[in-house]
């Protein structure tokens, strides 16, 4: 086992404190532990080529220098997975997003790490839901085209 030392900012340290307590942890790093398991197991559910359908949220600080820009020219560089995205004013400096995407999870995967691990991006989550790929055709008013569908 080896010894790390981590920053924090405080009010991040008092949920890992809280989490010690609610769940009897005899430490801090027994709990940071587990969060570090359980990400790494949620990473490994869901790897490479299979479809799904994501949804991916996040709140960030509008006046982080350029966040804005950087967000955006990220999706840009991805539109080929997202689908929509909703932008709302939480207060004078936070904003909340919302996008939906799909494609393959890897694809997907790669997106929410570009866009969560970006300096001012805080209370991000990616929810994957589990998809297949059908070829279908039929008439959506211009005559029956085969496309794709994405089944859940």
């Amino acid at each position: 086992m080896q010894r790390i030392t981590i920053t924090i900012d405080n009010d991040l340290l008092e949920s890992v404190d809280a989490l010690m307590q609610r769940r009897y942890y005899a430490s801090r790093s027994e709990a940071l532990r587990d969060m570090v398991r359980e990400a790494a197991s949620r990473e490994a559910a869901g790897q490479g080529d299979a479809p799904c359908v994501g949804v991916l949220s996040y709140v960030y600080d509008h006046e982080t220098r350029a966040l804005a820009q950087r967000l955006i020219g990220t999706f840009h560089g991805h539109h080929d997975v997202t689908v929509v995205s909703m932008h709302v004013h939480l207060d004078h400096q936070s904003c909340l997003e919302v996008a939906v995407l799909k494609g393959k999870v890897a694809a997907l995967r790669a997106l929410a790490d570009q866009i969560t691990t970006q300096r001012g991006v805080r209370h991000a989550s990616l929810h994957l839901v589990p998809a297949q790929l059908v070829e279908g055709a039929h008439d959506h008013g211009a005559g029956a085209t085969p496309h794709p569908h994405i089944h859940t």
